[in-house]
C-alpha cells in the first residue's frame, strides 16, 4: 500500500507511507525515499507524469481504468522500474 497526503496550499505530498506486510524486498522506509526521489508527486508533477491534460474518457469508460493491457494507459507503465531497482540495491523483475 501507498498513502500520499497533501494539504491546501502545500505542493510536496505532507505524507508519503508505504505499508508492504513484511512482502518486499526492501524495507518500506527506503521504499518512501525512493518514491520521493524517482516521482515527482506535486499537482503539476502528476498531472504531467500521467499526461491528465489529454483525456481518454471514452477508452476507460469500460472495462475499468487499471490493470488494462490492450491500453497505453500512462499509470500502467512500468517504465521507472529499472532505475528504481537499481537504487534499491536490488534485481528488477
Amino acid at each position: 500500500e501507498v498513502a500520499l497526503s497533501y494539504a491546501i496550499g502545500v505542493a510536496e505530498p505532507t505524507s508519503i507511507w508505504v505499508e508492504t506486510f513484511g512482502t518486499g524486498k526492501i524495507d518500506d522506509e527506503k521504499m518512501t525515499d525512493l518514491i520521493r526521489s524517482h516521482f515527482d508527486l506535486r499537482p503539476y508533477g502528476i498531472l504531467t507524469m500521467l499526461d491528465l491534460q489529454r483525456p481518454i474518457y471514452g477508452p476507460t469508460a469500460a472495462y475499468g481504468h487499471f490493470g488494462r493491457e490492450d491500453l497505453d494507459l500512462p499509470w500502467e507503465r512500468t517504465d521507472k522500474a529499472a532505475a528504481l531497482a537499481d537504487d534499491a540495491g536490488i534485481q528488477a523483475a
